[in-house]
């Protein structure tokens, strides 16, 4: 049988016994976690096996730890990172590449001792002048060559690591001016200029897991938010190349209008594979996954991929590789192996 079409969240700190049965009933792909859930690492990792428990088997547990304002697990559960644009400029063009691939190398790390092994990251989403604040410092360049050189060393040090990345947010969000958590954003840039900057980090990490669409109305070619574009799916398809498993980016943000089931069913009908939907009580998660409904074989086949790539690759000396990570950023060179 196949996998629910949903990732969906818990409201606490252990599932409620409602939680319990809703999820063996629905059989939600996976689970998202946020600082609600989290209060130290004993409780996260019964929740994570009370996650797993209710579907019976080994859902993945996805988190959004990219660091900084983003970052879910703090200090003493994780450690505490600057924003990643930031992190960049300070490791400095010789060093940031591996700079990034140790720091997410060690965020890894991190989460699977908690039972945590996907991340929605990277983000290779390239900023303008004009971008909103809440993405800016998320980012990691200012052109695509960097976002999508960076990204792969972020995905890389998270799959060393034993944890899935997430692409997002696809298939670009850089010259959004509003931030669609609480608005739709509109793009009016010409397809040429959409194809050679801000498509271009995700064809050249097209062939990662999974990725996060964007609710962003790219108005060169429709009117609709990507998530909901049958145009745009087809745009992440076949001239991006991606064809790992598509995640909507969370349906209860702003930017989508109507309600939660129209939004599931209008973003499955476009394409996408599965719909993430967050911070939402027990009513509505119950009503997203009657209109999910299961995977599609395409999308099932996507999943089982994915899921086969968790697994952690490399023995790692983590007092060694911080010491490495300290070095890169102090400007000394790292010649050292640790994958």
């Amino acid at each position: 049988m196949s996998f629910g079409a949903t990732i969906l969240d818990a409201e606490g700190l252990r599932l409620s016994p409602d939680e319990t049965a809703f999820f063996q009933d629905a059989d939600p792909y996976g689970f998202i976690l946020f600082a609600r859930n989290i209060a130290d690492g004993d409780q996260l990792r019964a929740l994570c096996d009370d996650m797993r428990n209710s579907v019976g088997r080994d859902a993945p547990i996805l988190i959004d730890q990219e660091g900084g304002r983003v970052q879910r697990l703090r200090p003493p559960l994780g450690r505490e990172w600057e924003p990643p644009l930031d992190f960049v400029r300070r490791a400095g063009p010789a060093n940031a590449t591996r700079a990034m691939y140790l720091r997410y190398l060690l965020t890894a790390l991190e989460l699977r001792s908690y039972g945590i092994d996907v991340n929605c990251a990277p983000m290779v989403d390239v900023p303008r002048e004009s971008t909103h604040a809440f993405l800016t410092d998320r980012c990691y360049g200012m052109t695509p060559a960097e976002a999508a050189g960076l990204g792969r060393a972020v995905a890389m040090g998270l799959t060393a690591g034993g944890v899935l990345p997430v692409v997002k947010h696809i298939p670009g969000h850089g010259l959004a001016t509003a931030d669609s958590h609480y608005d739709l954003p509109h793009v009016t840039a010409t397809q040429d200029v959409l194809n050679t900057v801000d498509f271009a980090p995700f064809k050249v990490l097209n062939d990662l897991p999974m990725a996060m669409t964007a609710h962003v109305v790219y108005e060169a070619y429709d009117d609709l938010p990507a998530t909901l574009s049958p145009r745009m799916i087809q745009v992440i398809r076949n001239d991006i190349g991606f064809d790992g498993l598509l995640m909507t980016d969370d349906i209860s943000m702003k930017a989508l209008r109507g309600s939660l089931s129209d939004s599931t069913r209008d973003s499955l009908a476009a394409g996408c594979d599965v719909v993430l939907l967050c911070n939402a009580d027990l009513s509505e998660r119950m009503a997203v996954a009657e209109a999910a409904g299961r995977m599609t074989p395409s999308a099932q086949v996507r999943a089982e991929r994915a899921l086969a790539l968790r697994e952690v690759r490399v023995e790692v000396d983590i007092p060694a590789v911080q010491e490495k990570l300290d070095a890169l950023l102090s400007g000394r060179s790292d010649t050292g192996n640790d994958d």
